[in-house]
């Protein structure tokens, strides 16, 4: 059960209603998020240019956005992003592999990994490695290294969000939403 009670869209301040009543998906992390009034737009703006206009492969985003809620036990974060890496190639065996924990399983390919230590390096010890930095930076342009660590940063925020104020597992929105950001 939720830590706080949800946003009601009903009794919501106008901007806030509006906002909720707009959502393609209206999941609960969204009505949690509603509390921050003048951080929701801002936040639901800046993650739908995370799913929707970066040019870091969508797939390399959703493997480290899948390491990040494993490393973040962000069970929520888990279910919804499981469809949306579905959709964006992720196979079943990478997604089985990094539910175990296994980021450096053999159905990960040299690029694979190195994205994936990088972002267990970037939630475990805040400033990533020389050496992890000097590879990627050798096969990644500067654009999508920041992009990878924005991110990375998003993704554990909202597993922050999502643990602290123990956000309820529902069903998941699939790509629902990112397909909405698309359009």
């Amino acid at each position: 059960m939720a830590r706080l009670p949800y946003v009601d869209a009903v009794t919501a301040p106008e901007r806030v209603r509006e906002t909720l009543n707009g959502l393609a998906a209206p999941l609960r992390i969204f009505h949690m998020m509603a509390h921050a009034e003048t951080n929701l737009r801002p936040l639901l703006r800046f993650g739908g240019s995370i799913l929707a206009q970066q040019q870091l492969s969508a797939r390399l985003r959703e493997l480290a956005i899948l390491r990040v809620a494993k490393l973040s036990a962000a069970r929520y974060e888990w279910v919804q992003h499981v469809p949306i890496a579905k959709a964006v190639g992720v196979t079943e065996a990478q997604i089985a592999a990094l539910d175990a924990g296994d980021a450096a399983a053999p159905c990960f390919d040299a690029r694979d990994r190195l994205v994936l230590r990088f972002t267990d390096e970037l939630v475990r010890d805040v400033r990533v490695s020389d050496a992890t930095f000097a590879e990627i930076a050798q096969q990644f342009p500067p654009r999508e290294i920041v992009e990878l660590i924005l991110a990375v940063g998003f993704y554990m925020l909202i597993a922050r969000l999502l643990e602290t104020t123990a956000v309820d597992l529902e069903d998941a929105a699939g790509t629902l939403i990112v397909d909405t950001l698309k359009r």
